[in-house]
């Protein structure tokens, strides 16, 4: 079938009617969490500072089970935070319920996305691309799971602990405090895109599968040093952390090999002139 060439602005054109929608989406999805902001706030933001969260209480069982002493089992957080201007409460409610909203209308984001390209993929391309939405859906929310009972219960932990004097009171603001949540959110949700990421880039030649081979040791390095500054200062919260983040760059590897497997095997098949 043959496919309607479109000229620079025809194109533009296109891509800003898909980033219409796709922002209406999430505009749409953050009235619905602003209607009910109260609740979100509640019992999803602001929940990692009760001692009774779902993960504090496994870290604690966890532990004590197997032998080792945590001071999850002992968690006392300041539940109060500060808005010190008249709007801050209001200009926060909005800034997460558009993040929120984003989350949540992002299967919806990538399709309209897939939908920009499809037209300019061959037949057997957009057959195959399509799990992509699946995909990336898929381990963005992993991410935004693995962030929000993993990563973000530490981060609290940490950050509500640390201290460089007895003099000095840990007593946060709002705004401050709400974007550590939604940031690690969105951050980790990226990061767990890797594979489709390394997938692209393994397509056009930038990343090869030596290339990630040969710096294994030094991304290991990197995740333990962004473990020990996210997690409580004790080894089994630190391999909790990065255990998941190296199985996703040995999946990496993983999909780098089959794309260039793949590629050189379709060099082998094209005829010789």
């Amino acid at each position: 079938m043959a496919i309607k060439e479109m000229s620079f602005l025809e194109h533009l054109e296109e891509l800003r009617w898909h980033l219409v929608r796709s922002f209406i989406a999430v505009f749409i999805a953050g009235i619905f969490i602003f209607a009910n902001i109260n609740f979100v706030f509640e019992n999803i933001l602001l929940a990692h500072l009760r001692p009774d969260f779902s993960t504090y209480i496994f870290f604690c069982k966890t532990f004590t089970s197997i032998g080792i002493d945590s001071s999850f089992c002992n968690i006392n957080f300041k539940q109060t935070l500060q808005a010190l201007n008249p709007t801050q409460q209001l200009m926060t409610a909005i800034w997460s319920s558009l993040i929120l909203g984003f989350v949540i209308s992002f299967p919806y984001v990538i399709w309209e996305f897939w939908r920009f390209i499809a037209p300019g993929l061959h037949d057997n391309e957009r057959k195959k691309s399509k799990g992509f939405i699946f995909t990336l859906s898929f381990l963005f929310f992993l991410g935004i799971a693995f962030s929000y009972f993993v990563i973000i219960p530490m981060s609290v932990y940490f950050f509500y602990n640390f201290e460089i004097s007895t003099a000095i009171e840990n007593n946060f603001k709002l705004d401050a405090y709400i974007s550590l949540i939604t940031n690690t959110l969105i951050g980790v949700a990226v990061f767990f895109e890797l594979p489709v990421i390394i997938f692209f880039l393994a397509r056009i030649g930038i990343v090869t599968p030596l290339f990630l081979r040969k710096y294994r040791k030094h991304a290991l390095i990197i995740v333990l040093i962004l473990s020990a500054v996210i997690t409580p200062p004790d080894v089994a919260s630190q391999i909790i952390v990065s255990v998941p983040i190296m199985i996703l760059y040995e999946i990496s590897i993983h999909v780098a090999n089959f794309v260039i497997k793949k590629q050189q095997k379709n060099v082998s098949k094209s005829p010789r002139i």
